[in-house]
C-alpha cells in the first residue's frame, strides 16, 4: 500500500494499543505489529509493517480478512486531511515540522475503541490495561492465522453485554463502569451507525448515554473516526502537558481550551503533533490513585 508521502504505521496506530499486554494489539521482535478486529464479516488478525518510507505492507487472516483490508487505507490515515493545520504557536509549529507524516487513522470501530475508553475512566492506565486484558483473554476468541501466541480477537457485543458482574468486579471495574459497557454493548447497532454523521454530532449522541462524558467520547472519536479536532477534555495530564508545553506553567481544562482554540477543527491533531515530537514537557506528576483492588475486597 503507497501513500501520497512519507508514512509512519507506528505513530499512527500507537493509540489503538491498550498497554503492553493488548491481547488485541502485539508488536513482535522484528517490528511487525499484530492487531486482531470483529468486523461484520467475521474475526481477522492483521500484520502491519512498513516496507518503505512511503509504503506499509498489510496481510490479514479470518473470515473478516477482506473487509479489514479493504479499509487499511482509512486505519492507516491515507484519508486523513490536514488541511488547514498551519499552528501558529512555536512550540506546536515547531512539534509538526519534526513530525510532518503523522497521520490519524480511523478504524471504523466504534465499541472496540468505546469499550476500552469506558475501563480507562477514573482510573490509572495500569488499572484499565490490566481490566481489558482480563476481560478480553477470558471472553475474546482465538486470533486466527499465524498471530502471536495468547492473541485474541475482541468479544463481540452480544458477549459484552452478558459478562456477569461478578467478572467486571475480578478485573477490578466498577459498578459503574461495568454498568457503561453493558450499556453500551446493548446500543452497539446504534453506536456503529454513529459512523455515518459528522463527528461532532457523533460524539454528542454518545455523551448521550450515561457514564460516556466529553472525555470518553473523544477517546472514542479519535480511534474509530480520526476525529482531529476530538480533544479529551478532563484528561488528568493533558492540560497540565499543555501548559507546560506551551507556557512553562501548568493550566487546567479551561485555559487550554481557550489556548488551543485557534486551532480548530486540529485541536486532537495538534496535542498528537506534540506528543509526538518528543518536545512535550511533563514534570512528573502523581498518577491516578488506583482505586482498590475490588476481587479483594
Amino acid at each position: 500500500m503507497r501513500f501520497g508521502g512519507p508514512v509512519s504505521p507506528a505513530l499512527t496506530l500507537s493509540p489503538l494499543r491498550r498497554g503492553g499486554g493488548d491481547p488485541c494489539f502485539v508488536v513482535s521482535a522484528d517490528g511487525a505489529m499484530w492487531r486482531t478486529s470483529l468486523p461484520p464479516s467475521g474475526p481477522v488478525t492483521a500484520r502491519i509493517t512498513r516496507a518503505a518510507t512511503d509504503a506499509v505492507d498489510v496481510e490479514a487472516w479470518g473470515p473478516g480478512a477482506v473487509e479489514f483490508l479493504d479499509g487499511a487505507p482509512a486505519l492507516l490515515g491515507a484519508d486523513d486531511d490536514p488541511a488547514g493545520f498551519a499552528p501558529g504557536e512555536p512550540t506546536i509549529a515547531a512539534a509538526h515540522r519534526r513530525v510532518p507524516h503523522l497521520r490519524l487513522g480511523r478504524t471504523g470501530r466504534v465499541l472496540e475503541a468505546l469499550i476500552p475508553a469506558v475501563l480507562e475512566q477514573r482510573v490509572s492506565g495500569i488499572d484499565a490495561f490490566r481490566a481489558w486484558r482480563l476481560l478480553v483473554t477470558k471472553y475474546g476468541t482465538p486470533a486466527p492465522g499465524p498471530a502471536p501466541a495468547q492473541m485474541r480477537v475482541p468479544p463481540s457485543a452480544q458477549v459484552w453485554r452478558r459478562i456477569p458482574s461478578w467478572e467486571f468486579h475480578r478485573a477490578n471495574v466498577d459498578p459503574a463502569r461495568a454498568r457503561t459497557v453493558v450499556l453500551c454493548a446493548q446500543r452497539a447497532d446504534s453506536l456503529e451507525r454513529l459512523s455515518s454523521r459528522s463527528t461532532e454530532d457523533a460524539r454528542a449522541a454518545m455523551m448521550s448515554l450515561p457514564g460516556v462524558g466529553i472525555w470518553t467520547a473523544a477517546e472514542t472519536a479519535q480511534r474509530a473516526w480520526g476525529d482531529a479536532d476530538a480533544l479529551s477534555v478532563g484528561d488528568y495530564h493533558l492540560a497540565k502537558t499543555v501548559g507546560w508545553s506551551l507556557l512553562g506553567h501548568p493550566i487546567d481544562d479551561p485555559a487550554m481550551l481557550e489556548l488551543l482554540e485557534p486551532m480548530r477543527p486540529h485541536r486532537h491533531r495538534a496535542v498528537r503533533v506534540l506528543l509526538a515530537s518528543g518536545l512535550a514537557r511533563n514534570p512528573r506528576f502523581g498518577a491516578r490513585q488506583a482505586i482498590p483492588k475490588l476481587a479483594e475486597l
